[in-house]
This record gives structure tokens, sequence and C-alpha cells, in this order.
């Protein structure tokens, strides 16, 4: 899968989905500008300062409030969770190094981003407010 074919596969996976966070913010998809294989890395390519707060986690950890529901949610909950476990396999199975940077204070950027067989850094991105 060439990165375009991924990148439309990505936003069909995610149209509709809003990450959880004091404001709820949809998931996009997202091509560094650069190497994203560090945080310094990641800051330089998008034109941030090097000063900037990064946290790295995975997709797992970030993803799990989002797909680890409890087996009595809704049915709407647990359909929900169903898009995001395939929007993370999307990730994990055409994306090596896949990891998460959260980039900020309060209004966070988040960065999730893997290698493309073609060397590009690909995934998705959003935004959670955390005060």
């Amino acid at each position: 899968m060439s990165p375009e074919e991924l990148l439309a596969s990505l936003a069909e996976a995610a149209q509709g989905l809003l990450f959880p966070s004091e404001s709820d913010h949809e998931l996009r998809p997202f091509r560094s500008r650069g190497d994203a294989s560090s945080p310094a890395a990641l800051l330089a390519a998008e034109g941030l300062g090097a000063a900037t707060p990064v946290e790295v986690t995975t997709a797992g950890d970030f993803f799990a409030p989002v797909i680890d529901v409890p087996g009595d949610a809704g049915d709407a909950a647990l359909a929900e969770a169903g898009r995001y476990r395939r929007l993370v396999d999307l990730l994990e199975r055409h994306l090596t190094d896949v990891r998460v940077y959260r980039v900020g204070r309060v209004a966070i950027d988040v960065y999730v981003v893997g290698r493309h067989p073609s060397g590009a850094w690909l995934g998705l991105v959003t935004k959670v407010v955390e005060t």
C-alpha cells in the first residue's frame, strides 16, 4: 500500500471518530514533513521549538481508554471501540516503529506515527485538552 493509499485508508477508518478529552477532536491522517523517529526529530520536522515538551507513549496505551470498554457497555460504545481497534490494526499492519508523541501542555497535539516501507513517517494527528 502506497503512502497515499494508507493515508486515504486512515481517513476512511477515522471518519466520524472523535478522540475524547476535555474537548473532543477528530483524528486526521498525518504525514510528517521529515523524520519522526524521536521527539527531537518530530519537533524539528514540524517546525516546533526544541524546548516544547513531548511525552512518548505507545499506541496501545494511548488508545486503551477507547478500546477497552466494559463488556456491559452499550452497543454504540462497543461498535465505536471496534472501529478504534480496526484503526490501530491498520496502523500496526502497515507501519513499523509505531509510537505516540504528546506535544505540549494543556492543549496537547497528539501524533500517532510510524515508518512506512517507503521511509515516510505517517499516521494520525489529533488534539487532547487536559487541564
